[in-house]
């Protein structure tokens, strides 16, 4: 392969040998002409070969590119120039055959995402629409049955609060409008914190809740406390709604060189391994009778690995059925508060 201003200046000695042929000679004028036809000729073909051809296999790669779903790539090497040209094409052709993937699967997930939301809204507004009608109609005056239907009422609004909330959380969060306040601070009040927070929620259900931590009496991590919290809170509300009667929760701490490493853990229902790959994409529910059953929007999950992540850790899940789950996440002790 040669480059293309050699093959150019190629053509254009073979024009120039031939002329001085003719010229030194002193040839005839039908002679002259014929080699002058010679001359063009090969210079037309090689041309066509080397440049017109290249061009052609571009163009037809370029027209092919109107159907998406079309794989053709440029191979056009006649020239340096030309092999160069290609490998550019075909890295931009790559990239926008990513791109075109990338902006279909925005829109599966956007058009999923809006039906999931009017779904989780429609359901509760309905319901209280249903109590409310069901009051005016003469219920009201039931007192067997006025204050059940007003609990339930509330409740669906509690839930569309909720959903509400978390929905306006979920997307600060992938909107990159929510900052975390980074700072050093306890870790131990906030675990017993949150522990103490759903003391109340697990003894309704009958279910044991313990935290078990280093014998230090003060550990130091960075990061967004309040976050951090909402994290936890969030995977031992969930160990206890997937659980059983007579279950336990347990809130693990380990003191690490670099960071503290926290799991809840619980011997409830488990996830089949179908479902671990996923649990953590916005409303992906494993039981989604028991889900509704329990409450709960189908975000939790999605915001804790947000949060987690923000922070530059990792959260992991290891479950059997029957036999309970462990969320484990770390926090670091390092950083620069600023």
């Amino acid at each position: 392969m040669y480059s293309l201003r050699v093959q150019l200046l190629a053509v254009t000695l073979i024009a120039a040998i031939g002329g001085a042929v003719a010229f030194y000679n002193h040839t005839s004028l039908l002679i002259s002409l014929l080699i002058m036809f010679a001359i063009v000729t090969i210079a037309y073909g090689i041309l066509f070969v080397l440049v017109y051809r290249p061009l052609q296999r571009i163009q037809r790669v370029v027209t092919a590119q109107e159907d998406k779903e079309s794989v053709r790539r440029v191979n056009a090497s006649s020239s340096d120039e030309f092999q160069h040209l290609s490998d550019s094409f075909n890295t931009m052709l790559d990239l926008f055959r990513t791109d075109i993937r990338q902006l279909e699967k925005l829109e599966r997930v956007r058009s999923e995402f809006l039906s999931n939301v009017s779904h989780e809204l429609r359901t509760p507004l309905f319901a209280t629409q249903g109590l409310i009608e069901t009051l005016l109609h003469g219920a009201v005056d039931d007192k067997k049955v006025n204050k059940d239907f007003l609990k339930k009422a509330l409740n669906n609004i509690e839930r569309l609060n909720s959903l509400l909330e978390e929905l306006i959380d979920i997307s600060r969060i992938e909107s990159g409008e929510m900052k975390l306040r980074v700072r050093y601070f306890d870790i131990m009040p906030m675990l017993e914190t949150a522990v103490a927070e759903l003391q109340d929620y697990a003894a309704q259900r009958s279910i044991s809740l313990a935290i078990n931590v280093p014998e230090e009496s003060e550990i130091k991590v960075f990061g967004d406390k309040e976050r951090l919290r909402q994290v936890l809170v969030n995977l031992i509300e969930n160990a206890i709604k997937y659980s059983e009667p007579k279950d336990s929760v347990v809130i693990n701490c380990k003191d690490e060189k670099e960071c503290v490493v926290i799991s809840v853990e619980d011997t409830g229902i488990g996830i089949a391994p179908q479902h671990i790959s996923r649990i953590f994409e916005r409303f992906y529910r494993v039981d989604k009778d028991r889900s509704r059953d329990v409450g709960g929007s189908g975000l939790g999950l999605a915001i804790v690995k947000h949060i987690i992540e923000a922070h530059n850790q990792t959260i992991s899940v290891d479950s059997k059925v029957g036999i309970g789950t462990i969320f484990t996440f770390s926090v670091s002790k390092l950083g620069v508060e600023v």
